[in-house]
């Protein structure tokens, strides 16, 4: 498969692993990581994420953990072909098994959302198999410094099962950002950033295409140190 070219890196990709996405992106682009100086990013799979809190942190360090040794590979490859290479690494790691005496400023995950999955390409990225959300919130409760941030964005109507996981797990919402596809259509993803202090939660929107295949403004502000855009994307 080609690399989707970013403008300071390349992602290269494979047809069996799954690929660069919207969400992806907007996780990468939206999360705070400002103060974030040890970052922890769950199921990494091509690096994009990291890639991307990279560019935007020049303090920070970052490693990205996943369970497919193919998906290590990858990532650790665009990794190395980047600017940013001394401050990230892959590394082949079951999360649930994951243990550390480091606590992260930022622990970040694109997790795997749907139940079921009838296709055999990127089942592991795809399905609640092998790490599901009760799994990814206690960990990443236990990995936190005391000022950290957990940072996922999952579809719109897990957002209620997950944050009360999160109370559970002394994990209050800090902040929300309400994802639209399209103006005119319903939310169908929400950015949700948890912290070990309880805070009164931001709540934000954002609209990725002001109509079909046509990128909002504030898409197109977000991502202008990243996309490399034709004018057709304008």
């Amino acid at each position: 498969m080609k690399p989707f070219r970013f403008q300071q890196f390349d992602v290269n990709q494979s047809s069996e692993v799954f690929r660069v996405g919207t969400d992806a992106v907007l996780l990468g682009a939206l999360s705070n990581v400002i103060n974030s100086k040890q970052i922890l990013e769950v199921g990494t799979g091509t690096g994009i994420v990291s890639l991307m809190l990279a560019q935007r942190n020049p303090n920070a360090n970052i490693l990205a953990i996943d369970i497919n040794s193919e998906v290590v590979q990858i990532s650790q490859n665009n990794f190395s072909n980047s600017p940013f290479s001394d401050r990230i690494k892959s590394c082949l790691q079951d999360f649930k098994n994951f243990e550390t005496e480091q606590r992260f400023n930022l622990i970040i995950s694109n997790p795997p959302y749907f139940e079921i999955n009838t296709s055999e390409k990127d089942i592991l990225a795809r399905q609640r198999l092998e790490l599901d959300f009760s799994d990814l919130i206690q960990n990443a409760s236990q990995l936190l410094s005391e000022q950290g941030l957990f940072s996922v964005i999952i579809p719109i109507d897990s957002e209620k099962d997950f944050t009360q996981i999160g109370l559970s797990n002394n994990l209050f919402l800090q902040r929300k950002i309400i994802i639209k596809g399209i103006k005119t259509a319903e939310p169908k993803r929400v950015i949700l950033e948890y912290s070990l202090k309880e805070s009164e939660t931001i709540i934000e929107n954002f609209i990725i295409e002001k109509s079909p295949r046509v990128y909002s403004n504030e898409y197109l502000e977000l991502t202008k140190d990243f996309h490399i855009f034709n004018k057709k994307a304008l």
